[in-house]
């Protein structure tokens, strides 16, 4: 009896340590200072409450490593189910980052060529009637040139249309990828299950990411979390138009469903220069598209997928994500090897990514 008691209070006594020294781990932010992991939770914590977020999960990469992973909130409020490492969110337009490494792996394959016009891989019926689509390729779908809109549901005809002579501006644009998602499709001569496929074989599976899809299965759908609006209202999401139109195809603007851990492991792969090869890194993250220059001189570009910056943000990648009910964010630097990707059930996702991005820029000392 009393050997059992000495085990007990061993156990207890060491639970204690490691509870304290985990929660002082410290962690090295894009200034270089460290940063408490409690600051960092208590940080989340209230930035979550101002903005109203219901669930969150984040985490946070050191040396190619995840040295920070919290989950927070509700994936269901009305049945005050938590967040956990289990959970699944929509990723939204972080998307359109994985697809374009993916895409990079047929043109190592010889597949698909940047600079070749689509429509000689597969005409488009939708967009035949303007014949500047045959300008399109793959480097402009994949930098936002095209001159598609982000989708055609929202202009004001809900056709789909070209705004201007693809290549010579920028347009955030859906459609785009889409129609680049339908080329691959059809250059493998599968459908969009068979794609699905493809980017497990390619991608998911050579980095052991076993809870990252395009196409939700029924154990993603299982472990997903509810989405709610800013009034922390539910949203009725298998009877929305987006779930009804998209249901069981790879959007490869939107669709891709994840949790922080998992996708953790495409951002070290890609800090660490893994499954491309060099020339295709050189071509995924070089400027394409100027966007913008803020009054301080630092311009905003599109790479292949992926948003940038010049000068003091030359080496940093980031992009968001927002569908109805989800946002999220994410931004590595490839030189520090420092990175975060937060996931929320909420519509404010965007702008608690901004906020972390500047606290992990502070000089915390």
């Amino acid at each position: 009896m009393k050997e059992n008691s000495l085990k007990l209070l061993f156990l207890f006594l060491l639970s204690i340590s490691f509870t304290s020294c985990h929660s002082q781990k410290k962690i090295t932010n894009l200034a270089g200072y460290e940063v408490s992991t409690d600051s960092i939770t208590d940080f989340i914590k209230s930035q979550m409450d101002s903005l109203n977020i219901p669930g969150l999960s984040i985490a946070v990469i050191n040396d190619s490593k995840v040295v920070y992973h919290q989950t927070f909130g509700f994936a269901n409020i009305e049945k005050k189910v938590p967040v956990t490492d289990k959970t699944i969110f929509e990723g939204a337009s972080i998307s359109k980052s994985v697809f374009a490494f993916f895409v990079m792996k047929f043109v190592e394959e010889g597949k698909l060529d940047l600079d070749k016009p689509l429509y000689e891989y597969l005409p488009y019926d939708d967009i035949a009637h303007d014949d500047r689509y045959k300008k399109i390729t793959a480097r402009m779908v994949l930098s936002h040139r095209t001159g598609f809109p982000n989708w055609r549901e929202n202009e004001e005809d809900k056709k789909l249309k070209i705004k201007f002579e693809p290549g010579t501006s920028y347009e955030y644009s859906g459609e785009a990828y889409q129609y680049l998602a339908m080329v691959l499709k059809h250059i493998e001569k599968t459908d969009w299950n068979g794609l699905e496929t493809l980017f497990q074989d390619k991608i998911a599976k050579p980095l052991k990411m076993e809870h990252t899809t395009f196409i939700p299965t029924s154990d993603i759908y299982e472990k997903k979390a509810e989405p709610y609006n800013n009034q922390r209202e539910w949203i009725d999401w298998k009877n929305s138009y987006w779930y009804k139109k998209d249901k069981g195809k790879f959007v490869a603007a939107s669709s891709i469903h994840s949790e922080p851990i998992d996708f953790s492991k495409w951002m070290i792969a890609l800090m660490d220069k893994k499954i491309l090869s060099e020339s295709s890194y050189k071509e995924l993250l070089k400027y394409h598209s100027k966007i913008s220059t803020s009054p301080t001189g630092i311009s905003v570009y599109y790479t292949l997928g992926f948003l940038t910056a010049d000068k003091a943000y030359s080496n940093t990648f980031f992009h968001s994500g927002d569908n109805d009910g989800f946002s999220c964010g994410y931004l590595l630097n490839t030189e520090k090897k420092f990175g975060f990707i937060l996931f929320t059930n909420s519509e404010k996702g965007n702008k608690l990514t901004d906020i972390v991005w500047n606290y992990f820029e502070k000089e915390n000392k």
